[in-house]
C-alpha cells in the first residue's frame, strides 16, 4: 500500500486565540407585580419576586415575597425571603429568612432559619438537618 501525503495550508487567522461567540445562558426571572392574581406552575426559575395574589407550585433558585405578596401552594427553592405572607408546603434547601412583618405557615422545612424580630412562622416547621439520616 502506497500512503498519500496531504499537506494542508494554514491561513494567517489560524493562530488567533479563538473567542467564542456562545452568549452565557441569562437567568430566568419571574415578576409577579402589585395587583396581579396567578394560579398555575412556575418550573426552573432562578429567581421569582412575587408582590401579587399568588397560588402555584413552584420551583425556584431564590423566592422573595414582597410585603404587598400573598404566596399559596407548593413551594421548593434554595433561598426564600419572605417579607409579606406564605401558605402551604415550603421547602428551602438554603435559607428561610422572614422579615419583620412576614408570614409564613404550613408544612415548613429548611436547612437554615432566620426570622427577623416581628416576622412570624407556624405549622408543620422541621430542619433539614433534624431528618436527615444518621448512618
Amino acid at each position: 500500500m502506497s500512503e498519500k501525503k496531504i499537506k494542508i495550508d494554514l491561513d494567517n487567522d489560524s493562530t488567533k486565540p479563538f473567542i467564542s461567540k456562545i452568549t452565557p445562558k441569562e437567568s430566568s426571572r419571574c415578576y409577579l407585580g402589585n395587583g396581579v392574581k396567578f394560579k398555575g406552575e412556575i418550573i426552573d426559575a432562578d429567581e421569582v419576586t412575587v408582590e401579587g395574589d399568588v397560588n402555584v407550585k413552584m420551583d425556584a433558585n431564590k423566592l422573595t415575597i414582597e410585603r404587598s405578596g400573598k404566596l399559596k401552594g407548593r413551594i421548593s427553592a434554595n433561598t426564600v425571603e419572605v417579607k409579606g405572607i406564605i401558605k402551604g408546603t415550603l421547602k428551602v434547601s438554603d435559607t428561610l429568612t422572614i422579615h419583620d412583618l412576614g408570614n409564613v405557615s404550613g408544612k415548613i422545612e429548611y436547612d437554615n432559619l432566620e426570622i427577623i424580630l416581628g416576622g412570624q412562622i407556624s405549622g408543620d416547621i422541621k430542619s433539614m438537618d433534624k431528618i436527615k439520616k444518621i448512618y
